[in-house]
This record gives C-alpha cells, structure tokens and sequence, in this order.
C-alpha cells in the first residue's frame, strides 16, 4: 500500500509499505479522507516533540474493510466510520480517575504513531465511530476537531443566557461557537483576520470583534460594545483557541469575577499572567486537550449544521499533492479554514 512518510523537515516521501495485519480486537479501514491540523503543520515542520520519520494523519474517516474477531462490536464490514486517534494506557491515576485524555503515557496516531495518511490503517475497533448516514464522508473527517472543540466548551460549564467570549475564530474557534449557540450561549468572538470573523458570525455568533496585533484590545470603540454585551461585567466564559500569550492575557483581565477560562489553544510560550487578577476574581482557569471519546458528538455536531461544515472546509487536494497542502498551510496566503487531503480511496469514490 502506499504511504506518505514524513521523513525530516518539510520533506515527505510516497513509501510503499506492507499492509497492516489484522489482529483481533482490530479493524482494518480504507482511508477515504484525512484533514490537517496545526499540530500537523508543526510536525512537517519538525517543530513538534515527535520523532521523524512518521506517517501522519489523525483527523480521518473511511470505510470499515476487515474486522480481526467475530466479536459484536455493533461495527460491520462497510460501514462509513470516523477514528478515535487517542491512545492510553489505562493505568495511570488520570486514566484510573475517568481523564484518559491527558493519560501520562497518551498518544495519538499519526503525531506519536503511524497515522492514516496510508491507504489502509489498523485500528482498535472501540476507536471506530460510525458516520451518520446524512454525514458525506469527506466531512465526517472533522469528527476530531469538531470532538476537541466540544470537550473545550464541556470544560468551561456553559450556562444558558451566558455571555461566552471566543478568542480565535479558526477552526477549533468556530466549532466551540456553534456549539455554545447550540447550548443557547451568547457569543463574541474575536480574531486577527475579517474574514474569520465573517465566518463567525455564520457559526452563530452574536458580536465580532476585530484584534490588531500589537494594539490594545478592546480598543476605545471595542469595549464598550463589550460591555453592553455583558451587563458591564465582562463575559462569563472565555474559551481561549489561538495559542497566543497576550490572548491568554487579554482572557484573564476581560473575564467576569467568578468566571472561567479554556485554553485550548497550545504554544510552548510564556505568557505574562496576571498574579492579582486570578484571585481577586477567583477565576477557574482550565486546560483542555483532546476530547473524552467526543467524536460522535462531534459528527452529530457536524450532521446538525451542514452548511457551516462545508464552509469550514476551504481546500481539497489529492493524496499525490500533500505535500503543496503543507506548503499552503505554511504561507498563509489564501483564506484558510480545514484542507482536505484526498485518499486514492476517496478520490474513486
């Protein structure tokens, strides 16, 4: 079968390699699409604490071709299915206690392990998800971010009649906005770039505002709008999905007293913390990362809004061309949302 291995920095090689054996207990599944992440990126980029050469690809969905048991597992040969990339080891105290994402030994196929940018993968059958039957496939591969946008908003205890502020209208941005929606959340989103926002406001937003690198923000226009929106009381939430420092920064002096804080956005910086404002206003201020087996909520999540979904898929390319993918990714020169990579196997369907 063939593989894209990403050998060293920006350079991949289309390897064949040995298709996977089946084992009990796993499937064997034809991958029809695979879409890229940051995390991605940084691998390409061998900026991430991976070991190169790898195959990558954990964002996918495909076709169940072989089953190792006859063991119901309510999963049939053919069936349309999205992965659970996480891998855990079930014996350490967060695995013990319920928080198998952040397992001390967690992994992840395809930014740890051998991923789905292959033209078949072995994976556990208990990682299967099955595709709602309205879902066209090509989307159902945004199962895993759709999840870790999810498990990010879970986090932060959304209360109906809230006021949630969204900093970061990328992907994992977009999806926690039309979710809080969902969950009858006012949303305010902020972003470096228009046409996010524009986006946003599709995704359910109630407000935008737009940040400029290197100003303060809100600026003089910006936060009195804020305000208004949230009784003068700056938002309940704050659901942090960039990654950048002064982002985190921003969270903590804007939020509400007694409010909460969800940085989902990951960057090794440092970011300069208030030590006064997190107990005068007795702030929560929680990570998040992966999701707790929320990939079905986040397929129904996508079959739920069918056309935020597809506009939230930018770019297609084939399976051959992965490599000016990354390259794209790595420019920033067009309008960017999810790139969708293209399986052989996809491409015939």
């Amino acid at each position: 079968m063939l593989s894209a291995v990403t050998v060293s920095k920006q350079t991949i090689e289309f390897r064949d390699s040995p298709q996977p054996t089946l084992q009990p207990g796993y499937a064997l599944v034809r991958v029809h699409n695979v879409t890229l992440c940051g995390t991605d990126l940084h691998i390409w980029e061998d900026d991430y604490p991976t070991e190169l050469p790898l195959i990558q690809g954990h964002e996918f969905s495909g076709i169940v071709e072989a089953l190792g048991d006859t063991e119901d597992h309510g999963i049939r040969i053919g069936e349309r299915v999205a992965v659970n990339p996480i891998i855990y080891c079930g014996q350490c105290r967060p695995c013990l206690t319920g928080r198998y994402n952040v397992c001390q030994n967690v992994g992840c196929l395809g930014c740890y392990s051998d991923g789905a940018l292959s033209e078949l993968i072995s994976v556990p059958v208990d990682k299967l998800c099955r595709v709602p039957d309205e879902l066209p496939l090509d989307i159902a591969a945004m199962g895993e971010p759709a999840s870790i946008a999810m498990q990010a908003v879970n986090r932060g205890r959304p209360q109906a009649g809230e006021t949630a502020l969204v900093l970061g209208s990328g992907p994992i941005g977009l999806l926690a906005t039309l979710y809080l929606t969902e969950l009858e959340v006012r949303v305010v989103c902020a972003d470096t770039e228009q046409h996010r926002l524009d986006l946003a406001l599709e995704f359910g937003a109630t407000e935008t505002l737009l940040v400029t690198p290197g100003t303060e923000f809100p600026d003089a226009y910006q936060a009195p709008r804020l305000d208004a929106l949230t009784d003068h009381c700056g938002p309940e939430l704050v659901i942090e999905a960039t990654g950048v420092p002064s982002s985190l920064e921003n969270a903590i002096r804007l939020v509400a007293s007694a409010g909460r804080i969800v940085q989902v956005g990951i960057s090794p910086r440092q970011a300069a913390v208030s030590m006064k404002d997190i107990p005068y206003k007795e702030l929560d201020i929680m990570g998040s990362r992966m999701s707790l087996n929320l990939i079905p909520d986040g397929l129904a999540l996508l079959a739920r809004h069918p056309e935020q979904a597809h506009a939230l898929m930018t770019h297609r390319f084939a399976f051959a061309d992965l490599q000016q993918a990354y390259q794209l990714m790595q420019g920033r020169t067009e309008k960017i949302g999810k790139i969708l990579i293209q399986m052989p196997a996809g491409s015939a369907a």
